[in-house]
């Protein structure tokens, strides 16, 4: 069990990747942990065969814990531990978190004996397959999708931080093929306990535990909820004018910059004109005194398939409008595909979150502690609006609106604080002026 940062002290094994008798390469994906800080994929240490699984999914331990042993030989021996009795004894002070299934159903008996048949290993890649492969600037896990879907990384597009193919762009790659009538190879059937869908499929009437990331989950919102004095205020901003700009510039953006611009960018570097103006909302409440902070590290929620994670993006007032995209483009990608440190998801100091993406006309955010203010993004929708032009003049238009919201914490920010804050944020967006890349 990695130790992935000094406030980690222990880490649950929610899947192994590869099972006993198993030969893997140094680097692979070998297993997932979830921690009290991320989900991650840890990679093998060594080149070999995984001889023993030491502690099965599920299970709780220490960090520095054998979890299982890599040899060389052909795995004759190998075999899976019974889930352990209990985790060794947390250290003092440290929450312990008690054994929890990721599976959806009831726990499969543990010797490998009583588990179901393994589904046939995909056909191994021909050396002219590997060799284009490896032309492209892909994750191991990527690549393992790309052969499971018999697609050829070299014909995808990637999207990814300078032109990387990632785990969505496979995805997004073989659900065209189907939906254009080119057949594509079935992927290995999966168990409900590692099933990727967004919406895990389940029996009415079941009693599901907790995974690792939801109980987490479900403590800080608690926590919050109970610690800050919410409040929340709600802006319709005119988006028309940058809509036009990105529609114009994306698709030179993306060919001279090797990433796709989005919208993030252009919220994330309003927030930051308005936080510099109002360092109030980028503080922090320690006991009786404020903490105001001297950077601006932008917390990015990433809505994953397995919960919610808010990866940071540190010293973002610094950054140019192509490094803002540039950074929130890694966040997402290595969140998605597991590749977050502890360092990743600590530190920040103001949050936006993005509920708009999945069609929301806005969101009322619970604050992400010890922040003081989170920032909500709707949807960007056509609608009718009144327009004034230079002569005083009215009339109506179809223009493209977002509603964004800020929920902040009364302890420190004041409401006429919030409102004017908001303005800014309004006022930057709609008469955007700065350079793009």
């Amino acid at each position: 069990m990695p130790q992935m940062g000094e406030s980690i002290f222990e880490g649950t094994i929610t899947k192994w990747l590869k099972k006993p008798g198993d030969k893997v390469q140094r680097d692979e994906p070998l297993f997932e942990i979830s921690t009290d800080k991320v989900d991650a994929e840890i990679p093998a240490p060594a080149t070999g065969v995984l001889q023993e699984i030491k502690v099965s999914e599920g299970n709780t331990v220490q960090v520095n814990t054998v979890v299982g042993v890599i040899g060389e030989g052909n795995g004759s021996s190998a075999s899976v531990a019974p889930p352990a009795k209990a985790a060794a004894p947390p250290v003092p002070n440290v929450p312990r978190t008690s054994p929890e299934r990721e599976s959806k159903g009831p726990s499969p008996a543990s010797p490998a004996s009583s588990a179901p048949p393994q589904a046939p290993p995909a056909p191994p890649a021909s050396a002219h397959e590997e060799d284009e492969d490896s032309d492209v600037r892909s994750s191991p896990l990527v690549r393992k999708l790309a052969r499971e879907h018999n697609v050829d990384l070299a014909k995808i597009h990637g999207t990814g931080t300078g032109g990387r193919v990632t785990k969505q762009d496979v995805l997004d790659f073989v659900e065209h093929r189907v939906g254009t009538g080119i057949p594509a190879r079935p992927a290995e059937p999966t168990s409900p306990a590692v099933s990727r869908a967004p919406a895990p499929a389940v029996i009415p009437g079941d009693l599901v535990p907790l995974s690792q990331m939801r109980k987490i989950i479900a403590q800080r919102m608690i926590e919050s909820r109970r610690t800050s004095a919410h409040v929340h205020c709600m802006f319709e901003i005119d988006m028309t004018r940058i809509v036009n700009l990105r529609n114009k510039l994306k698709g030179g953006f993306e060919q001279r910059y090797g990433a796709r611009l989005t919208f993030m960018p252009f919220f994330v570097r309003a927030a930051i004109i308005a936080l510099q103006q109002f360092p109030i909302a980028n503080a922090s409440l320690e006991g009786d005194s404020i903490r105001y902070h001297k950077h601006v590290n932008a917390g990015i929620a990433v809505a994953l398939e397995w919960g919610l994670i808010v990866p940071v993006l540190k010293n973002a007032d610094e950054l140019n409008f192509l490094g803002l995209q540039r950074g929130i483009t890694d966040l997402g990608e290595r969140a998605r595909s597991k590749k977050l440190t502890p360092a990743d998801v600590e530190g920040a100091t103001f949050t936006i979150t993005n509920p708009g993406q999945f069609g929301a006309v806005f969101g009322l955010p619970i604050i992400n502690q010890p922040n003081v203010a989170i920032m909500g993004v709707g949807g960007i929708t056509k609608q009718p609006m009144v327009v004034t032009d230079k002569d005083g003049n009215d009339s109506i238009a179809i223009r493209s609106v977002v509603h964004l919201t800020l929920g902040y914490d009364h302890r420190l920010v004041d409401g006429a604080v919030a409102d004017q804050f908001m303005a800014l944020v309004k006022k930057t967006l709609e008469s955007w002026s700065e350079e793009v890349g």
